[in-house]
């Protein structure tokens, strides 16, 4: 599955648009790791655990991303963007959506 934030592939010309499609998931912050980024937080620097916990998030997003434009028959995903929201004090949404696409 070619995935791209470009509005096409470069080189294949889109002969189908088959809809957007989207992967999200919503995490919470675990108690142990909020008193370790609370630490980071009084002497600087990157707050590991939440950068992790990001991207793993991210990466489960894309993954049901990449299984919905599958399920259309898509041999791309154009467009594609990410965004985050907090649902809850302690726990954020991210989503990945784009358009899926038949490539000639």
């Amino acid at each position: 599955m070619i995935i791209s934030t470009a509005e096409g592939v470069p080189g294949r010309e889109v002969e189908a648009i088959l809809g957007v499609v989207r992967g999200n998931t919503s995490r919470a912050r675990h108690v142990g790791k909020d008193i370790l980024a609370g630490l980071r937080n009084i002497v600087g620097g990157e707050i590991t655990e939440y950068t992790k916990l990001m991207g793993e998030s991210r990466e489960q997003a894309i993954d049901r991303m990449i299984a919905q434009a599958q399920e259309l028959g898509a041999d791309a995903i154009i467009c594609v963007r990410f965004t985050t929201s907090m649902v809850m004090a302690q726990a954020s949404e991210i989503l990945a959506y784009g358009t899926a696409v038949k490539l000639k």
